[in-house]
Parts: structure tokens; C-alpha cells; sequence
């Protein structure tokens, strides 16, 4: 039956309901197993990487491992664990943070909804694009450079600038994304009420796009915590209790580079307890990122 409003005519599509020759099941079936197929090969790194860690380090791991100092070498009379440098990595990613995330945030509301277009806009994007592609290793030598040859000291300030570093661009630029999906109707409606530009932007935009701001805050936080090569240059390592922000500071992520390769059992078991930690706060920290995407995906 022809139907005028479209311009077909009706008979001519083809009944869904009815079951599918056999040639195109067989496609099908085929297709979908090929396609199980690469998934499970995508995912056999990821799930290795993580049974071997979860294999080495589980039977080590207790509360004494996560509230005691790491104990010198050959000495099995004193508790040995990484307390220090959970400390030292909570300490330089919470700075870190705190200079990333405002900085990145509002550079991201000038990008889409004051600077949106100009040439200032597009270069600060540009910029951040090519940041975040920056290996961190190169970042780590900046941060050397700029921060431990001025003070002559490897310390907390300077492994907390080297992560902001790295953070900066990829707050900057998952904030600019949650940003353009609040839809124009919404600023207009805003401004048909009578507030202002700013008005708008803080208590409409950033309201609307706070699950996906945070998200990716979360993210660039996670990507902090697990960073190597920017601390080595830049906070060392310490055996010892954060001792202050000019001083070496220990994280995580350098314990485990540094005892990996130790040539005695009692370190590169705490090098594989530590990855186990530190493996399960990234787990912990990209699932609050998903239940804040759920939830906004549910909202919507």
C-alpha cells in the first residue's frame, strides 16, 4: 500500500517479523562469534596482567602491609609493608588536584561558552591536545627541570607539579566535552529568564554537566595515581614517612619500580602486594567514574 507521506509504498518493506533465510543466519552467527572472538582477545592482556598480580601479591597482602614502613633488607623481625608510600601518593596526586582540576575546569567554561570560536580558544585547545600526548617521561625531565634544579632537591612540590602537568589537559579536555553536551535550549531558556551569562553558566551548564566533569576528573586522577616515570625525576623515593614538601617523597607507583628487580624475595614480594593496591584503588577509582555516567545516563 502506497503511502503518500513518505513515498513508498509499504508492501515493499520487509516483514522483520519473518525469520531470516539461512544464508543470512549462518552471517550472522558467524559474525557474532567473530566478533566474541576479538573481544575475549582484547581482554586476555588485561585479565593475565591482572590474575598474575592478584596471584603474586594476594597472600601478602594484610593490614600490617598497609600501615607499616618498608623493613630493611634481611631484617624478619619487624613488619614489612608500604604505608608510607600510600601516604606519599595520596599527598602528590591530592596537590596535584588541587592546581589541575579548578585550573582545568574553568579553562574548559572559557573554551565553550565565553571563548567558543576565537583564536585564543582554538589555540588553548590545540595546546591541551597535544599535551595530553605528551609521554610523561618528557614531562617528568620538565618538571626536573623547572622545579628540583631551581631548589636543588627532589621533593613533594615537584612530583605534584609533574601530575598536574599531566592532569591538566585531560580535565581540560573531558570537561570541554561534558560542556558542549548541555544542549542550547537550556542556555536559552537561562537567558529568556533574565540571568546573565555567568548565571547561566554556573548554575545551568555546569549543573547539567557535573556527572560528566566529574568523570573525567576521575579519570585524570586515576592516571596520576598510577604514573612512574614524572616521579622519578622529580620526587625520588624515601624509606622513611612524608617528611615534608621539600623533601623526597615516596609513592606507590616508584616502590614497585624500584623493588620489581630486587635480587631479594622480601621486596619484590612487597613490589607485587604494592601493585595489588595500588591495581585495585585505579579499579576502584574508573567504577565511580562508570556508576557517575550510569547515573547521568539515567537522570537524562
Amino acid at each position: 500500500m502506497a503511502n503518500p507521506e513518505f513515498g513508498y509504498d509499504s508492501t515493499e518493506i520487509e516483514d522483520l517479523s519473518q525469520p531470516l533465510p539461512p544464508v543470512r543466519q549462518l552471517f550472522s552467527y558467524a559474525m557474532t562469534a567473530i566478533a566474541f572472538l576479538f573481544t575475549g582477545l582484547a581482554l586476555l592482556p588485561l585479565f593475565a596482567i591482572l590474575i598474575e598480580i592478584l596471584r603474586q601479591g594476594l597472600p601478602n597482602l594484610s593490614l600490617e602491609t598497609l600501615v607499616s614502613l618498608p623493613a630493611p633488607v634481611g631484617v624478619t623481625d619487624q613488619p614489612n609493608g608500604f604505608a608510607n608510600a600510600i601516604v606519599g601518593t595520596l599527598i602528590m596526586v591530592g596537590l596535584a588536584s588541587l592546581v589541575s582540576i579548578p585550573i582545568g575546569v574553568m579553562t574548559a567554561i572559557y573554551l565553550t561558552e565565553f571563548g567558543k570560536g576565537g583564536a585564543i580558544a582554538n589555540s588553548i585547545r590545540f595546546i591541551a591536545t597535544v599535551l595530553s600526548g605528551v609521554p610523561s617521561i618528557v614531562v617528568g625531565v620538565f618538571a626536573y627541570g623547572v622545579i628540583v634544579l631551581t631548589t636543588k632537591s627532589f621533593s613533594a612540590i615537584a612530583g605534584s607539579f609533574a601530575l598536574a602537568v599531566l592532569m591538566l589537559p585531560v580535565v581540560v579536555l573531558s570537561t570541554e566535552g561534558a560542556l558542549n553536551l548541555v544542549s542550547n535550549s537550556q542556555r536559552l531558556a537561562s537567558a529568556a529568564l533574565g540571568s546573565s551569562r555567568f548565571q547561566t553558566t554556573w548554575r545551568v551548564v555546569l549543573l547539567s554537566a557535573l556527572p560528566g566533569i566529574t568523570t573525567g576528573v576521575l579519570l585524570a586522577v586515576a592516571r596520576a595515581a598510577g604514573e612512574t616515570a614524572p616521579l622519578i625525576f622529580t620526587a625520588l623515593f624515601s624509606q622513611n614517612w612524608f617528611s615534608g614538601l621539600q623533601n623526597p617523597t615516596p609513592s606507590m607507583s616508584v616502590l614497585i619500580y624500584n623493588y620489581a628487580n630486587s635480587p631479594y624475595v622480601e621486596q619484590t614480594s612487597l613490589a607485587w602486594t604494592a601493585s595489588v593496591v595500588l591495581v585495585l584503588m585505579i579499579l576502584l577509582i574508573n567504577i565511580l567514574s562508570r556508576l557517575v555516567t550510569r547515573n547521568r545516563l539515567d537522570i537524562q
